[in-house]
């Protein structure tokens, strides 16, 4: 289920930890209580009991039978991420970390959102845990989910709108680690993104592969092989790993990541040091992070994991863009042939299956992680049809 990992966070090249030094034993130290609690039973079986009463996992893996018999291809399946509580598949990681975070002695909990999922999983988690939650997200990004802002009020959270940069995803995560530095003492950062210094991709990874342990279990259920390919947007790349992780060492299995054209990291980006980790990061001519844009806020994000970094440069994976027209259409394809209206971000992945299906034959397989649902995005979608 891994790439080549060593115990310092690398991926080959990509990975690390490039953090003030008062950080750097705040890291280590989480390192190893993550590494002690991660295999004990009792933890595993209290994240197991709160995935399946409060999360209600397992979820479905859906044949999509319109959308296969329209696009006149493969077979499609959908992971239903969707339906989990808080609407995606952030809770997953959310849940696995803030029993660490019980574990660690943590009162206060700290986050950054994009589309505000990881804001609203974090919210709800910490108000059925006691813990006061403080969440940075980029001012445009609040202008953008306003909805969710209003949720994560709703469920005690402190939000806190940053101004500075572009005021979206790599803005916010710039606050939420000044936060950290100045804080460590009494507070957990909660990334919610395959991405920052060790040992947080790993950690979001190990939390978030209940994804593809599961998918991987049904698909053999109900079709008797694996699939041909597995389908997941990426953005920062957390629900991706999470579907990919469980077929990484199945070469049969193609593994193929989706990310907007206008914030294309892994087609477009070179290696670099980007919120105190090595990837792949979208670079301008003066050498810093390129300002990116995409109708999916938790896709906008100008670095990548340094897992997916690995698994482009090694050539296990591939990555696609597609741009926002074709997202859009997605969008409504799906809407319209399954009665399931998709994230943008998880509209991302319909939109390469829409294009990819129709070149396979009938007895291949797809599976599609719709890692959201779209109910955040329908006032926003509603707006630029309309345009």
């Amino acid at each position: 289920m891994s790439s080549v990992q060593d115990q310092k966070g690398y991926f080959g090249q990509f990975g690390g930890s490039f953090v003030p030094p008062a950080l750097q034993e705040v890291l280590e130290y989480l390192a190893e209580q993550f590494y002690k609690f991660k295999d004990d039973p009792e933890f595993i079986e209290e994240f197991r009991y709160y995935l399946r009463e409060y999360v209600g996992r397992e979820n479905p893996l859906t044949y999509a039978k319109h959308l296969t018999d329209k696009l006149g291809g493969a077979k499609i399946y959908l992971k239903r991420e969707d339906l989990n509580h808080t609407g995606s598949h952030k809770i997953n990681n959310v849940l696995g970390q803030i029993l660490l975070a019980k574990r660690m002695g943590a009162k206060r909990v700290i986050a950054e959102t994009g589309a505000g999922q990881h804001g609203v999983a974090t919210a709800t988690v910490c108000a059925m845990f006691g813990m006061d939650s403080v969440v940075y997200m980029g001012a445009e990004d609040t202008r953008r989910q306003a909805l969710n802002v209003f949720r994560m009020e709703l469920l005690g959270a402190k939000v806190v709108a940053v101004e500075k940069g572009q005021g979206r995803l790599k803005d916010a995560v710039d606050e939420a680690l000044n936060d950290l530095v100045q804080n460590y003492k009494n507070t957990f950062y909660l990334l919610g993104s395959a991405v920052g210094p060790h040992p947080f991709p790993t950690m979001v990874k190990h939390f978030q592969s209940v994804i593809s342990e599961e998918s991987k279990r049904q698909i053999l259920e109900k079709e008797g092989c694996l699939p041909n390919a597995v389908i997941a947007s990426v953005g920062g790349g957390s629900n991706a790993i999470g579907a990919f992780a469980h077929y990484i060492d199945e070469p049969s299995v193609r593994i193929i990541g989706v990310e907007p054209d206008q914030a294309a990291t892994l087609t477009e980006g070179v290696p670099a040091v980007i919120h105190g980790f090595k990837c792949l990061v979208l670079l301008d001519e003066e050498g810093n992070p390129k300002p990116t844009y995409s109708i999916a806020a938790g896709l906008d994000y100008p670095g990548i994991g340094p897992e997916h970094s690995y698994l482009k440069e090694s050539g296990r994976a591939e990555y696609y863009t597609v741009s926002n027209e074709e997202v859009l259409e997605a969008f409504q394809v799906l809407s319209k042939t399954e009665g399931i209206i998709p994230a943008l971000e998880s509209a991302h992945a319909v939109a390469y299956a829409i294009k990819l299906a129709p070149t396979l034959p009938k007895e291949q397989i797809l599976i599609i992680n719709i890692s959201g649902r779209g109910d955040k995005d329908v006032e926003q979608v509603f707006n630029m049809l309309k345009k």
